[in-house]
Formats: structure tokens, C-alpha cells, sequence
């Protein structure tokens, strides 16, 4: 069976994405006083007493809205609700049951699935006795805690963890591949997620921004786990004048940190923007495998020429992933999608291969050979010798007699010999020069 899943679901404002903060042990949901501000599901993997869960946020459910924005919010929430083991109803126990909360609790009765009640808002001793009214909702005995504070999170994680099915997989599994997919507002990153996918896990409409938060979904396929992390889309920084969109940019590059390859969607139409730039410069910098998918490639007018030129002009804009690979998509109607989940297994086994000590030192010196450093001032860099010091992504340590007379364009150059001998495919990898000490 698969890892637990615990799904945090109640009517907006309660706290859920508080609690969600406390039990992930990271900021990773929004937090704003003002309801709707979590649309999508987020999720993040936790661990309470060595057993690793799934855990879900939800936008809060607004049982009867006909607003676009909060149905989808309530589709998301049943979906949360279906795929759950275990589900914390949290309640406010300042402001007593609410007609929504009653709502609430019949949709979750008819789920016949493990629902714990959790009476959030119980700072002071003053307010535990408003814990009583919430048992009319005829789902167990609840439990108090502050969200904020702190209060009662170890009491609510014993119950949580022991409703636990014991064939279920609760041990860490450093195989999930993590995937963060970035680009601007409204490039197709969420229609993508959901056409791998094959279900609406991700909040789609042509409202750009409607992402606001980074969504961890996992997903496998022929016994390999992924971990797809939706960023919500980074604009410019002029047209970040909310708080909201200001944690969202700050969360994208977030998940950028938190990944092992990023897709970059371009939108095909608008070519590559500076937005597009500034992200995958990010990436790159923090050493990030990369695969730049350009998607609406369906609106495009083609002829035999038309792909060969859009790779020319965006590497032109960004020359420092020339290892990226480039795959042209239309989330729309699927075209090529397939193609995604291959190069991702391929970009993971670059950013995992290990090259042996004697044959990397046989590259370095057949290099050497080939095109000795320049002297500077009279002074030549000696190379003695290369070791590979890690991996994702791949680093080589190359001792020299003095570092300061490396030149750029000759750590290139190594750079490049090492990726003729072995297809590094989207991946930088990180040259580092030492004085040999003695």
C-alpha cells in the first residue's frame, strides 16, 4: 500500500494552513487573515514518531458557492477527502459551530473514511469548555489545540499516527524524484501537471496567478516515485504590490530550492521573456537539472525550419543551459507530454552518475595535453590531479598549484571535456579548483 495520506479540510478561516506550517515543520502554505487565500491542495511530506505521512491542505470549502474560483475550491477539497486516510476537520472553538461547519461534517460522515475533529483556537483555559458543543457534529470526540501556539500538536499526531493502516508505507524513501515546474503566469504549468497526471489535481482557468501556492503532488509510473512541485507563476516585480503575491514569488524560488529538476515552461507564443531568464538563472545557480519544454507549440505555424530557429533564439537569451534539453508540447491536447516523464529519468540518472577517479584524471590530463593553461605573469596552472566530491549535481575538485590563475574560459573548456566524454543531459555540473596544500 501506499504512504498514509492526512488530509486537513474545513470551511475557510479556521487555520488549516496554520496547523498545515506546524505539522510540516516549514512555512510552506500561505497565511493571510482573509478566506480563500489557500485555493489548491498543498502538500508536503511529514514524520511523526519515525512513520512518514502525506499530508494535504485545502482550500476551504464553501458547501453551496457558485463562484468559479471557490466550486473549484470545494472539487479540490472532495478530491482531498477521496484520496485521504485520514482526515483532521478542523473547527474554530472560538466562534462555535457554524451552518458551514454542519455542512462540512455531512460530507465527511458519507466518506465513512477515519475523520478526526480538531477544535482549533483553544489558547487559554478560558475557551476549553466551548470543546463540548462540537460533538454534536456526530463525528467522535474532538480534540482541542492552538495552531498558532503550538498547543495539543502532539496529542492530535499520537491519534493521527495510530489510525494508520500497518501495511501501509511509512518508511523515507529518498528515490522521489523532486520536479519543481517554473516559468511566468500563465504558461500552461498547471494543465501540464494535469495531463501527466491524468486527474485535476491542480486548480486550472486562464486567470493568470490563479496558482498562488507551490503544490507538492506525487505521482508514479512504472515503479518510480515523483514529486511534482506546481510554483505559482513569478511576474514581474512591479506587478507584485500584494502580500499574497509577494509570498508567491518567494515560495516559487522556494521550490526551485526544494527540487532536483526543474521544467521550465515558455510559452511558445511569447518566446522567452527576462522573467524567463531571471527563473532559469536562478535554477541553474543553485545547481538544479533543467529541461526547457515549450508548450503551445500547437499554435504555432510551422515549417521544417521552425523548431531549429526556436532553439537558436532561446539559447540566444539563455546561453548558460546549452545542456538543457529542449522538448516542444501542447498541454492543450497532449502532443509530446509523454516525452517529459522519459527525459526527467534521464536528467536524474546525469545528475546521479559518478565518474570513476582514474578515468576522470584521464580526461583532465589528455585535456591538458590538447590545450595547456596560459601562463599569466610569467605563471603557469599546474593540474595535479581531479576527484569527483558529489553528486545532484555532479562536482569535481580539480587540485591545481595556484587556483588564482585559472581562467574562465579554461574551466570551461574542462567543462566541456568531461561532458564529450559523458552526456551530462541537463544537469550543470560544478568544477571547483583548490591549492594543493604541501
Amino acid at each position: 500500500m501506499g504512504r498514509p495520506v492526512v488530509a486537513i479540510v474545513g470551511r475557510p478561516n479556521v487555520g488549516k494552513s496554520t496547523l498545515f506550517n506546524r505539522l510540516a515543520g516549514k512555512r510552506i502554505a500561505i497565511i493571510e487573515d482573509t478566506p480563500g487565500v489557500t485555493r489548491d491542495r498543498i502538500y508536503a511530506e511529514c514524520e511523526w514518531l519515525n512513520k512518514y505521512y502525506t499530508l494535504i491542505d485545502t482550500g476551504g470549502i464553501e458547501p453551496n458557492s457558485t463562484d468559479v474560483i471557490l466550486s473549484q475550491m470545494r472539487y479540490q477539497a472532495e478530491i482531498a477527502i477521496d484520496t485521504a486516510d485520514v482526515i483532521l476537520f478542523m473547527v474554530d472553538g472560538k466562534k462555535g459551530i457554524t451552518s458551514a461547519d454542519r455542512e462540512v461534517a455531512e460530507m465527511l460522515r458519507k466518506s465513512f473514511k477515519e475523520v478526526i475533529v480538531v477544535c482549533n483556537k483553544i489558547d487559554k483555559h478560558v475557551n476549553e469548555g466551548n470543546i463540548y458543543e462540537f460533538y454534536e457534529l456526530g463525528l467522535g470526540d474532538p480534540l482541542s489545540i492552538s495552531a498558532s501556539e503550538g498547543l495539543g500538536i502532539g496529542d492530535l499526531l499520537d491519534v493521527v499516527v495510530s489510525k494508520f493502516n500497518d501495511e501501509q508505507d511509512t518508511e523515507y524513501d529518498e528515490s522521489t524524484i523532486k520536479i519543481a515546474v517554473i516559468g511566468k503566469p500563465n504558461a500552461g504549468k498547471s494543465s501540464l501537471i494535469n495531463k501527466i497526471i491524468g486527474e485535476e489535481r491542480v486548480i486550472v482557468s486562464n486567470i493568470p496567478g490563479t496558482t498562488r501556492d507551490a503544490i507538492d503532488t506525487y505521482f508514479e509510473k512504472d515503479n518510480q516515485r515523483y514529486m511534482f512541485i506546481d510554483t505559482a507563476g513569478i511576474r514581474r516585480k512591479s506587478k507584485v504590490n500584494e502580500n499574497i503575491e509577494r509570498y508567491s514569488v518567494i515560495r516559487s524560488l522556494t521550490a526551485i530550492e526544494r527540487s532536483d529538476i526543474c521544467l521550465l515552461i515558455i510559452d511558445a507564443v511569447d518566446g522567452v521573456t527576462e522573467q524567463d531568464t531571471k527563473i532559469a538563472g536562478f535554477a541553474h545557480d543553485n545547481g538544479k537539472g533543467m529541461i526547457i519544454v515549450i508548450n503551445k507549440w500547437d499554435l504555432i505555424d510551422k515549417d521544417n525550419k521552425t523548431f531549429k530557429d526556436f532553439i537558436e533564439n532561446t539559447m540566444k537569451k539563455l546561453p548558460f543551459l546549452m545542456y538543457a534539453p529542449v522538448i516542444a508540447i501542447s498541454a492543450l491536447t497532449g502532443q509530446r507530454t509523454q516525452k517529459i516523464l522519459e527525459t526527467v529519468n534521464e536528467v536524474s540518472d546525469s545528475r546521479n552518475l559518478r565518474i570513476a577517479t582514474g578515468v576522470l584524471n584521464d580526461i583532465i590530463t589528455e585535456a591538458v595535453l590538447m590545450n595547456q593553461p596560459r601562463a599569466v605573469k610569467g605563471k603557469r596552472l599546474k593540474i595535479f590531479y581531479a576527484v569527483q566530491g558529489a553528486i545532484k549535481p555532479p562536482k569535481f575538485i580539480i587540485f591545481v598549484n595556484n587556483k588564482e590563475l585559472v581562467h574562465f574560459s579554461y574551466k570551461r573548456y574542462l567543462e566541456n571535456k568531461i561532458r564529450e566524454s559523458f552526456i551530462y543531459k541537463g544537469t550543470p555540473i560544478i568544477i571547483e579548483f583548490r591549492n594543493r596544500s604541501g
